[in-house]
């Protein structure tokens, strides 16, 4: 997962264990991060540390590198391509949305504004 906001990661996790899907849950901080643990780069160097994710959650809205330029280079990337992305973010633009489809998300959802 993808997301500068440890709230939304928490509650991912949360989510993600109540479904009791037994993958092992990542968290990167930003679309920077999220590309050297896909290549295997700077503290992800170590292969067995970062396993090639089975999916990845990725917010639109993170420092350094956003969730739009991180999926423009996924999906650029023959071996990343393959790789389901689903964008969860607070975004409800139309813009975003449509965005997000044509650069080859395979969903879009919108993070709830409260959780209860």
């Amino acid at each position: 997962m993808a997301d500068d906001d440890p709230d939304d990661c928490l509650l991912a996790r949360e989510a993600l264990l109540e479904s009791q899907l037994t993958d092992e849950l990542y968290f990167v901080s930003d679309g920077e991060e999220l590309m050297d643990y896909l290549y295997h780069r700077g503290k992800h160097r170590q292969a067995s540390m970062s396993p090639r994710p089975s999916l990845i959650l990725l917010d639109l809205n993170m420092p350094k590198k956003d969730g739009r330029e991180a999926l423009r280079e996924i999906r650029a990337d023959p071996n990343l391509r393959v790789i389901p992305v689903v964008v969860l973010t607070t975004s409800k633009a139309e813009e975003d949305i449509y965005h997000s489809y044509n650069l080859g998300a395979n969903s879009f959802i919108v993070k709830p504004v409260t959780y209860s």
